[in-house]
């Protein structure tokens, strides 16, 4: 063995290789949320690793090995700012696996940083449970099995088909466990949880909107749910998905006068499923929000228990929604036919009236000169959305920066601007005339899913619109956009700033932006129903909706049927992997190729009636076969003697050498 720097490899290379892969795999899911310099030093560190066992550099001393540990925990210490939550303590463990890397000197160091990598790979599915990221965590820990294999076994033939092969015979021994231990193995609440909700930003609504917040919005094309309707579609024109209720206006911006409540603490209920759904009902599929609120039609009502309705039309969780959560909605049918007995109280009528003292001047003028000639709510509503159709107002994704009185400003001199402009505008001269309003923000549109079993709602589908008050019909809907840009509601916002060219103009890689060129809208669709139907199935598969699917089967099926039923799969497994073992334990199957080669030679040579004993080496046999059967003596001694020369030399059997013996043995069965 050679020496460089001092440096001798204790491990085997290929082990180690398999390992520093299976990290890099599980590296990725958490690359989105760790510091640049985190996931650097993490790599680097690996790599430093790699090139000891290369022999071209040496493992720091302790003294050094102590410095970088202080140094990166300072980096993090002053990089998380005091935070603490599942983020914060999942990044400090990626740091301290990547700062194992310099500790690994010996197999039991591989054996430990097997375990912790394992551990990696389920910390992944607390932010990640789409298709692809679990087949990259699937092929991580594949790789850290074969690292095992290898490390168990160094001397058996280990190139990467070989590997790879061994690999798939396990995993197809286990798989029908696994799979009835998942459809029936009792899913149960548990007792405590802590939430993933963290200070870093993400892309979706929030609680606020100023001019130009959901513009810049409208420029993400990542998914914010998907809905599966029990009938037909709703008219896009009709695809009005409520978020969240705004109601004060100051400095330029609306904002919730009452701020909802952080939640109860843990995780939501992410399953909502509660049978086939029916003509009038809905499953969302909502992507992690870390907010509260839902999103559903009009009119609708909550028919899982895991959303609740609040009375101002919305609907909210009672946790932050920190992972895909899965609910479904039922909508009425008629209704125009529901009696409206709701009012507005003295202290709701002045939530819906204020507005800041002083500020857009023109737009207050304007305002009581509009309402001298048209006293009914309604017909000044009308008269307002009159002006935006006979007016040159145009709608923008690219709205000029706005001075300290907007409203005026949009009005009267800019005339260009995105639904929150709009919307901002129309709500204040409501309340300006003594109307009360209030802005709505959420989402308008939805793309078909493949075959259109569902709808896909984006970001770039994010909106704001008013709602005024009537005291003979209640809440009802005032769109500006749809007098400004009326395309933008009937078919959405490609069509609407089509002639503009500012649809996801950021946005070069995303195959939303090329959804007009067949091919990518096709491969899109098929990659989108694929992962749609894994959230649904896979990761959506729990609690009621598992005891749907157990309802269907005879027999119906309890909790405790299922736990029963569950021990006895696992109980059997073991029987049935000991009762293996032990036939093959009688049987003397080993583990090492060339020893089964042995074995199946013994036993072709005591079929041939030769006297065969355990003390036999392999030139006595040959000797033995030659003297039973002297026309095959010499290809028996060639075989002997290639046996010993993989025993006693210092190569170990490599897949080539072990093909040759197989077919040498096999030359000697005819």
């Amino acid at each position: 063995m050679t020496k460089r720097h001092g440096i001798s490899p204790v491990l085997p290379t290929s082990a180690l290789l398999w390992l520093l892969i299976a990290f890099g795999l599980l590296l990725l899911p958490q690359l989105d949320r760790l510091p640049i310099w985190l996931s650097v030093s993490c790599v680097a560190l690996a790599g430093w690793r790699w090139l000891v066992q290369l022999g071209i550099i040496r493992l720091p001393g302790r003294i050094l090995r102590i410095a970088i540990m202080v140094a990166l925990i300072a980096f993090y210490v002053i990089g998380a700012r005091g935070q603490f939550s599942v983020e914060t303590a999942s990044s400090f463990f990626v740091l301290a696996v990547g700062m194992k890397w310099l500790e690994t000197r010996t197999t039991r160091d591989v054996y430990v940083l097997f375990f912790i990598l394992c551990y990696l790979a389920a910390v992944n599915f607390l932010f990640q449970q789409g298709i692809l990221w679990a087949l990259i965590n699937f092929i991580g820990i594949s790789l850290l099995l074969i690292s095992l294999q290898v490390l168990n076994a160094p001397d058996i033939p280990n190139s990467v088909v070989t590997s790879w092969r061994r690999l798939g015979g396990l995993l197809l021994k286990t798989l029908p466990v696994v799979v009835l231990l998942f459809i029936f193995f009792p899913r149960l609440s548990p007792l405590w949880s802590v939430p993933l909700v963290s200070g870093q930003a993400r892309t979706g609504i929030s609680d606020s909107m100023e001019p130009g917040s959901i513009s810049d919005l409208a420029q993400s094309s990542e998914r914010a749910f998907r809905v599966t309707f029990g009938g037909m579609l709703p008219e896009y024109r009709d695809r009005y998905w409520r978020g969240l209720i705004l109601d004060r206006f100051e400095n330029e911006r609306w904002e919730q006068a009452d701020k909802a409540v952080a939640g109860r603490p843990g995780r939501i209920s992410s399953d909502g499923g509660i049978g086939d759904l029916r003509e009038n009902e809905y499953d969302v599929l909502l992507e992690p929000t870390y907010q509260r609120w839902a999103f559903a039609l009009d009119n609708s009502s909550p028919v899982s228990a895991n959303v609740t309705g609040e009375p101002d039309g919305t609907f909210v969780f009672d946790r932050p929604a920190d992972t895909s959560i899965r609910y479904r909605m039922e909508r009425e049918e008629n209704p125009s036919q529901r009696s409206n007995e709701q009012t507005l109280s003295q202290a709701d009528q002045y939530r819906y009236l204020q507005l800041p003292r002083e500020g857009n001047p023109r737009a207050r003028d304007y305002a009581r000169k509009l309402l001298t000639e048209y006293q009914e709510p309604l017909d000044y509503a009308q008269a307002l959305m009159a002006r935006f159709r006979s007016q040159p107002y145009f709608y923008t994704l690219r709205p000029p920066a706005m001075p300290e009185d907007s409203v005026d400003a949009l009005l009267f001199d800019v005339k260009r601007g995105f639904c929150a402009h709009y919307a901002s505008a129309t709500a204040f001269m409501l309340r300006a005339a003594g109307i009360p309003s209030r802005i709505v923000i959420g989402y308008q549109g939805g793309s078909p899913g493949n075959n259109d079993e569902y709808l896909i709602i984006r970001q770039y589908d994010a909106h704001a619109w008013v709602e005024l008050w009537s005291p003979d019909r209640g809440w009802i809907r005032l769109d500006p956009t749809a007098a400004i840009a009326p395309q933008r509601i009937e078919s959405g916002l490609r069509d609407a700033v089509a002639e503009e060219g500012s649809f996801l103009e950021n946005e070069w890689i995303s195959p939303s932006r090329y959804g007009d060129v067949a091919l990518v809208r096709w491969l899109t669709l098929q990659a989108d129903s694929i992962n749609y139907e894994w959230q649904r199935w896979v990761v959506g598969y729990q609690g009621q909706t598992q005891m749907n699917l157990m309802s269907r089967l005879p027999g119906n099926f309890s909790l405790r049927d299922l736990g029963y039923l569950s021990a006895g799969l696992f109980g059997g497994s073991l029987l049935v992997a000991g009762l293996w073992a032990s036939w093959r334990q009688r049987r003397r199957v080993p583990n090492d190729p060339l020893e089964r080669l042995m074995v199946r030679w013994r036993r072709l040579l005591e079929a041939r009636g030769v006297d065969v004993t355990s003390s036999d080496t392999p030139i006595t046999l040959a000797r033995k076969a030659a003297d039973q059967m002297p026309a095959q003596g010499s290809r028996h001694a060639v075989f002997a003697r290639a046996v010993n020369n993989h025993y006693y030399g210092s190569a170990p059997l490599s897949r080539r050498d072990w093909l040759r013996l197989k077919r040498l043995l096999s030359s000697l069965t005819r």
